[in-house]
């Protein structure tokens, strides 16, 4: 399956993220047990992960937070589901696809990944059609692609060299990005 046309809305924007997760998740179910491509194909989910964290928490959750009449609320539940999902992505970092906890935990990795999607698809998206025009959705959908290209290209969000409409992460956004980039590059380095 082809990855979906990343233009429009904010809300096109992050279903296409999604459907871009999905497929990834279902190559990962077709690769074979203990297969070493599962391995990569987890590094994938979780770049991929990663990126669409950092442009939702970036972009979307602080206007939610603050035009949704329930945005206080639906705000703490996303950072509690990123929150399980890091933990997730953390603990599958520590195993190889051979490993016996590996299958058990991108089974947990999937199922938080379907219930995070489902809750931003039934519940964020309507408040995002509530709170704000056509136009600021728009504007939102262009300000999440800046953030995800900027997320993959760089080597770290928040530095001097940071535009200032980058400054916004929280200090738990900063952390969950930084702990998988550090896990990533810890694990490219040659064997000694």
């Amino acid at each position: 399956m082809p990855a979906m046309n990343h233009d429009g809305d904010v809300i096109h924007e992050l279903t296409a993220d999604h459907r871009d997760v999905d497929h990834t998740i279902e190559e990962l179910d077709a690769a074979p047990p203990h297969d070493p491509v599962r391995k990569r194909l987890v590094d994938r989910l979780t770049t991929e992960l990663v990126r669409l964290a950092v442009a939702e928490e970036q972009c979307v959750l602080p206007a939610v937070r603050e035009r949704a009449p329930d945005g206080k609320e639906l705000v703490d539940r996303e950072m509690h589901d990123l929150g399980e999902i890091e933990r997730i992505l953390a603990e599958l970092e520590t195993h190889e696809a051979s490993d016996a906890d590996f299958d058990r935990l991108v089974a947990e990795l999937e199922a938080a990944v379907v219930r995070q999607e489902h809750d931003d698809e039934d519940r964020l998206f309507v408040r995002l059609h509530e709170a704000f025009s056509a136009a600021d959705l728009e504007t939102m959908g262009d300000e999440v692609r800046r953030a995800m290209k900027y997320a993959r290209t760089h080597p770290h969000l928040q530095t001097r060299d940071t535009p200032p409409e980058y400054d916004l992460l929280s200090g738990a956004s900063i952390q969950f990005v930084d702990t998988i980039r550090a896990l990533f590059h810890r694990r490219r380095r040659p064997a000694t």
